[in-house]
């Protein structure tokens, strides 16, 4: 018996000349009654008026498959038969408080359910609550589950948690492609972790007859249809080599795959809008290496289209570089939807906005030593001009050509990860390597805004130039843009300091340069000794309904 709330009982009792007094015994019969009445009250109803039903009563049977793909350890199944239509919510219970919990609502009215669970902890007791609605949103009752978890693999890394406000941050998980390991690097595996640095989630394809050499390169995305896709390649590094684009879902299950015959991937896929995948690939029997990228078509899974970089670029310019077969390392493509162009980020060379046609639109980065083009047209007409904070030329040559900073202007150094700002802006992650030709010690998340009509560019903000080595990475990692919290996603990968390896992801609250979020990710073993990760995201785990 708990008794939710207390009860006074308060009698005033006079006597008058034509009615007796109440015996004791009434009195305190009737006290008893009202104190019973209170006991019967429960949480779900304080009026103690409507307790919900026994949801055994609506349930004919239930089965819990942990992990039943035997991909994604922190993963289960329940399958539910109800003798009526129910709607159920899920809720994971967190072990850092009711901010921890992950609850999910599964709108479809049914009799037969298959719960997809995500969210479980690691070696750990969990408990799972489903509750029953019916299709006018009465509360049928509930079950609760005990789901207790293998530990986690021990190529997990520990995450911990500098800084978490979290009533600021944006919601979701942080989702990791991470190269760490305990000693063999593949597959590689994606994960997950929440705001208190717990892993929620991940996959590990150690035993699938396919992805059991994975190497993922730039990483795991998610689809517009919520579930993942990547590319999986890395002969040379040891990973499966087999040159396809592949769609699973959160359990791991390979929902589809492309191939690309005559190509090699390597680094970044990219869905465009219309659901066709921009692909950076080596053309298989060629001379160079990264230097092309393709189209795929998502239905009929031919390649549509191919941009060849030695004829749109100078595959002779050694500016950078002097290795003549990996002359530009394209290390990501993205799509601008605003004029049918892409933006590529050639790791040696600089970004450059190429035409469905390969014709450049723009370079950015230093202007040294521009020449001719493949196809013969002179690349230094497409070479961008910085301004200053007040929009005035910098004519510096030694800034215009890289060897000097402007105190309003850096350029871009072994660039990563560019996307396009919801304002159009430019952000990419500013490496740092070879800075200035003599080399670096920081990193920088940083925004570019680029005028294509007066061929200018002007830097509009960066942050972790501040930070120096403690957030130095010479290669890999990222940068995002949440737009719904205006909040930016800095995640060096490969941090080398102090004896340690270690990546990051760092919130940072656009309009102030506060940090919201930051969590440091430090794998067992770092793959080739320097990389933890490639990339994060701040995401859902469970996609959109």
């Amino acid at each position: 018996m708990q008794q939710t709330s207390a009860v006074v009982v308060k009698f005033t009792l006079e006597p008058s000349n034509t009615t007796r007094m109440i015996p004791k015994r009434i009195v305190w019969f009737l006290f008893l009654l009202l104190v019973l009445a209170s006991c019967k009250q429960d949480d779900s109803d304080p009026t103690g008026m409507n307790p919900p039903p026994d949801a055994t009563e609506i349930l004919v049977s239930d089965e819990l498959r942990l992990n039943p793909t035997g991909y994604a350890p922190l993963s289960a199944s329940i399958l539910l038969e109800t003798s009526e239509p129910v709607r159920v919510r899920m809720r994971v219970v967190g072990r850092s408080g009711t901010t921890s919990d992950l609850v999910r609502d599964f709108p479809q009215i049914a009799t037969d359910h298959n719960i997809p669970v995500h969210g479980l902890y690691g070696g750990f007791d969990n408990t799972v609550v489903l509750t029953f609605f019916d299709d006018t949103g009465n509360d049928l009752g509930s079950k609760t589950f005990g789901i207790e978890t293998l530990p986690l693999s021990d190529a997990m890394p520990l995450i911990t948690i500098q800084e978490m406000k979290q009533d600021q941050m944006a919601p979701g998980m942080t989702l990791v492609s991470y190269f760490g390991h305990n000693g063999e690097p593949f597959p590689q595996s994606p994960l997950m972790f929440d705001a208190f640095g717990d892993i929620r989630w991940y996959l590990d394809f150690s035993l699938h007859p396919q992805l059991n050499r994975l190497f993922f390169d730039d990483g795991v995305e998610r689809l517009a249809n919520g579930n993942f896709y990547f590319g999986s390649g890395g002969a040379g590094f040891g990973g499966s080599g087999d040159n396809r684009i592949y769609e699973v879902d959160l359990f791991g299950n390979v929902v589809d795959s492309w191939d690309m015959p005559g190509y090699g991937f390597h680094h970044e896929v990219s869905e465009k809008p219309d659901g066709n995948f921009l692909v950076t690939v080596n053309k298989l029997g060629a001379a160079t290496i990264e230097d092309y990228i393709i189209e795929i078509d998502r239905n009929t899974k031919q390649i549509v289209r191919e941009w060849n970089l030695n004829e749109s670029l100078d595959n002779t310019r050694r500016t950078l570089i002097a290795d003549p077969v990996d002359w530009v390392h394209v290390n990501a493509v993205t799509y601008d939807p605003s004029d049918d162009t892409i933006i590529v980020s050639g790791r040696t060379q600089g970004v450059i906005k190429l035409a469905a046609s390969n014709e450049v639109v723009w370079i950015m980065g230093p202007h040294k030593e521009w020449g001719t083009a493949g196809n013969g047209i002179d690349l230094n007409q497409f070479l961008l001009q910085p301004l200053n904070s007040d929009g005035q030329p910098i004519l510096d040559v030694s800034v215009l050509d890289g060897d000097a900073n402007h105190p309003d202007f850096e350029w871009n150094w072994y660039q990563h990860a560019p996307l396009i700002h919801p304002n159009g802006d430019i952000l990419l992650f500013d490496n740092g390597d070879n800075r200035n030709f003599v080399g670096g010690t920081y990193s920088r998340a940083v925004q570019y805004r680029v005028n294509e009509q007066n061929m200018t560019i002007q830097q509009v903000w960066q942050y972790g130039k501040e930070r120096d080595e403690e957030t130095y990475s010479r290669i890999v990692s990222d940068v995002d843009y949440l737009a719904a919290d205006d909040h930016i996603l800095f995640s060096p990968g490969a941090v080398v300091r102090n004896g340690g390896r270690y990546g990051k992801s760092i919130e940072i609250n656009f309009s102030t340069g506060t940090v919201i979020f930051e969590a440091t990710i430090t794998p067992p073993i770092a793959f080739f000794d320097i990389i933890t990760l490639h990339r994060t995201e701040r995401l859902p785990l469970y996609p959109d309904p």
